[in-house]
Order: structure tokens, then C-alpha cells, then sequence
């Protein structure tokens, strides 16, 4: 499968913000991430989790993902310019495995997607 960058602004987690209801501060707001101990503004995990999901639908097909699932392993740290997810999946069969990493430091682990037939 092609490996595919998905660029993740600080607007992108406004509108996810919006979207989602979930408005806790550390996915916007520099000085409270920091101050609970984190980097920086991070990514909603559920956003990070569905470029992934993204990824694979854009590879094989819209409504061939069955079920979907990973565990979160680092956060993604979002700069005021920007940073990029990096996404690279492979396929066996109705499984397909995924690669999901910012900056080089996986941040889904065990990401893998089981498709319906299509």
C-alpha cells in the first residue's frame, strides 16, 4: 500500500474540537498542555485514530473497513506551524496492518483494520 503524510494544523483540532465535543483545553491551548506535564498542544487521540481509519478507506475502498482498532502510544505534539502524521499500511488478505507515526515516533501501535468484502 502507498504510504500517505496527513499534515495536522492546530485548526484541524479546533474543527475537531467542534465536531467531536471534546473541548479540553490541552488540544488547543500551549500554556495548560504544558502545564499538566505534556509538550504542547497534542491531537485528540480519536483524530489520530481516524486518519488512520482514513488511510486505509482511501487504499481499499469506501465501507470495506469491518472493524478497526489500535492503542495509543505517544501523543502528537502540534506545533503552531503544523506537523505531519505519517501512515503506511500493509495488506494480507481481509487485514490490513498500519505503520502510524509523527516526527519518527510511532504514536498507534498495533493499528489494524479488517475489511468486508467489496
Amino acid at each position: 500500500m502507498e504510504p500517505r503524510t496527513f499534515r495536522v494544523t492546530r485548526a484541524d483540532l479546533v474543527a475537531y474540537a467542534e465536531a467531536s465535543g471534546d473541548h479540553n483545553p490541552i488540544h488547543q491551548d500551549e500554556d495548560v498542555a504544558r502545564s499538566v506535564g505534556l509538550p504542547g498542544v497534542i491531537a485528540h487521540g480519536m483524530y489520530t485514530l481516524a486518519l488512520a481509519a482514513r488511510y486505509v478507506e482511501e487504499q481499499v475502498g469506501p465501507g470495506r473497513v469491518a472493524t478497526f482498532g489500535a492503542k495509543f502510544t505517544k501523543p502528537v505534539v502540534v506545533p503552531a506551524e503544523g506537523t505531519d502524521v505519517e501512515i503506511e499500511g500493509t495488506r494480507d488478505g481481509d487485514t490490513v496492518t498500519l505503520k502510524v507515526t509523527c516526527a519518527g515516533v510511532e504514536v498507534l501501535r498495533g493499528a489494524k483494520a479488517t475489511l468486508r468484502d467489496g
